[in-house]
């Protein structure tokens, strides 16, 4: 099976959406493995000419499905702000926009199924990586270097610091979510985001 690690160019075309939602309930519901393109363009509502003619493999369109919730609930343009005054609150808020959203049953969901099957599909785990996690850390590292230059953040390496702070939002509080156990209060989320921004910041603030 060759890999797809590319999003899909996006378009506004109805059928698009159609196809999008359809394989999106369908991936969810029954994992990558078991859902078929017959069933995806079925769900649809489209013919597979038709599916194909806007995805050209099952891998591509999974990848669009995590590119376009990503840049829908997570607009990176939002999240990592320029023109940053103060370092500390910056990190804070986007700290709890990147929690808010990983904590959401949507992409909980598709957390799952990339764990449950990518070792059957390696180009699934790519195709998750590439257009979701790995997008970010490469939006973060780079904001983080901006910071870096104007001489909020010591001399380092801002793709492990990215990966760092990403660890320490992710901790316990995500993990016990990705196994289904309750959402944590939003006070929790609020403590777990302090602390990450405490101890990112203990490690890679500039002397003072």
């Amino acid at each position: 099976m060759s890999e797809i690690t590319t999003a899909s160019p996006d378009t506004e075309s109805p059928k698009r959406h159609d196809i999008l939602c359809a394989a999106g309930d369908l991936f969810m519901r029954s994992g990558y493995g078991e859902t078929s393109v017959d069933a995806i363009a079925r769900a649809a509502g489209v013919s597979k000419a038709t599916l194909y003619a806007h995805f050209p493999s099952k891998e591509a369109l999974f990848a669009t499905i995590i590119h376009d919730a990503c840049r829908t609930h997570l607009a990176v343009t939002s999240v990592l702000p320029e023109g940053v005054a103060d370092l500390r609150s910056a990190l804070r808020g986007m700290g709890r926009d990147l929690l808010n959203f990983l904590l959401q049953d949507r992409a909980l969901a598709i957390h799952r199924v990339v764990t449950a099957e990518c070792q059957r599909f390696p180009e699934l785990g790519r195709a998750f990586y590439d257009n979701g996690p790995g997008l970010f850390r490469r939006a973060l590292a780079a904001w983080l270097e901006r910071q870096q230059g104007a001489g909020r953040l010591r001399a380092g390496d801002m793709a492990v610091a990215a990966d760092q702070f990403l660890g320490l939002l992710r901790s316990g509080l995500y993990l016990r979510a990705t196994l289904g156990l309750a959402r944590p209060a939003e006070a929790e989320i609020d403590a777990t985001v302090q602390e990450a921004v405490d101890t990112f910041l203990r490690a890679f603030a500039p002397p003072d």
